[in-house]
């Protein structure tokens, strides 16, 4: 099996050479698989999601390396930054960030577009994906008429839409009552088993954890087996 994400000796520490600098990460260390699901547990402010936007390329650690697909991202200039995290990452918030003045299909097809995927082309994988995850029927209303649980499968399909290897969800299912939470993640789940790409996902949900292939818990700075 091939590695898909590797972070070796990652460290972060914020306000450096201050009286209140707060080293964050201590050398965290991991590998994912490429197909397979790992879940990330930690409390909340104990770093988990900057150790998640490290390992997406949307910041840099003090020391280690970010190893994806096989590439060191070390070093990289921040257009090829860019470019890898394009390509290769998908990004799920606990909040679904969508774009309030577009519809549900042209939040999906926008990250396309921006990749050089044809309209057409793109239009028809957003309403492929939408349709996966139930709620095609939303294709057409912008984000403001739809639930809270449908926000997020769109935000799901949208972090899909370029069809990346590496999935990072940041608390994918938190800010959701546990029924609509179940939905979504059932959907989360069922997208990335039919892709076969990587997931790497933080809660602090030790249920759905529980789910996934195994799980890491970051603790003190540092990742231990979950």
């Amino acid at each position: 099996m091939s590695e898909t994400l590797r972070l070796d000796g990652i460290e972060k520490t914020y306000n450096r050479g201050l009286p209140s600098e707060v080293r964050v990460l201590r050398g965290c260390s991991l590998s994912v698989q490429a197909g397979e699901v790992v879940a990330l547990v930690a409390p909340s402010g104990a770093g988990k999601s900057t150790l998640l936007h490290i390992a997406g390329l949307l910041d840099t650690a003090d020391a280690g390396r970010v190893i994806l697909g096989g590439q060191d991202m070390t070093g990289l200039s921040d257009r090829k930054r860019t470019r890898a995290r394009r390509a290769d990452v998908g990004f799920v918030y606990q909040f679904h960030h969508l774009l309030p003045e577009f519809t549900a299909a042209e939040n999906i097809v926008l990250p396309q577009l921006a990749d050089g995927v044809g309209q057409a082309d793109a239009e028809q994988r957003a309403m492929a994906l939408l349709d996966s995850v139930g709620v095609k029927h939303r294709a057409g209303h912008r984000p403001s008429a739809m639930s809270g649980g449908e926000q997020q499968r769109v935000a799901v399909c949208r972090a899909l839409a370029n069809q990346p290897r590496l999935l990072l969800a940041d608390e994918p299912t938190g800010n959701l009552d546990p029924e609509t939470s179940e939905k979504v993640f059932a959907a989360l789940m069922a997208l990335v088993r039919d892709t076969g790409l990587s997931a790497l996902i933080a809660t602090h949900n030790l249920e759905l954890a529980a789910r996934m292939d195994r799980s890491v818990r970051l603790s003190d700075g540092d990742l231990v087996a979950g």
